[in-house]
């Protein structure tokens, strides 16, 4: 038996251009080079804005502990990325966070002790 082999575009390393068979082109699959990847062993799910999924959640600038959890120890304002928000409600939460600073309610800047 013979397999047609078709070049792929997509991937061209030291060795050439990477064949993939008939069978893998017609499923949509390629074919990897060695190894395993992060995105097959650990699937990551979906994680989805709290705010969005709870509709009655309100950012509220004079709720102090609410605005907490979205501060680092050090009273910096942590990424989307950590807290899993999306883009407008982490605006939202930002402008609370600079509300409650200017108003006393959050420090600026958290006193950690331990470093020089």
């Amino acid at each position: 038996m013979s397999e047609e082999r078709i070049a792929s575009p997509r991937a061209a390393g030291p060795q050439g251009p990477r064949e993939t068979t008939e069978e893998e082109a017609e499923s949509g699959q390629e074919r990897r080079r060695g190894g395993y990847g992060r995105r097959d062993r650990f699937p990551r799910r979906q994680r989805r804005c709290s705010f969005c999924t709870d509709r009655n959640a309100r950012i509220d600038y004079k709720d102090a502990s609410e605005l907490r959890l979205y501060l680092t120890d050090h009273g910096k304002i942590r990424p989307r990325r950590q807290t899993a928000l999306c883009a407008k409600h982490q605006r939202e939460v930002a402008v609370a966070i600079k509300r409650a600073r200017h108003l006393a309610l959050l420090p600026f800047v958290m006193d950690v002790r331990g470093r020089r």
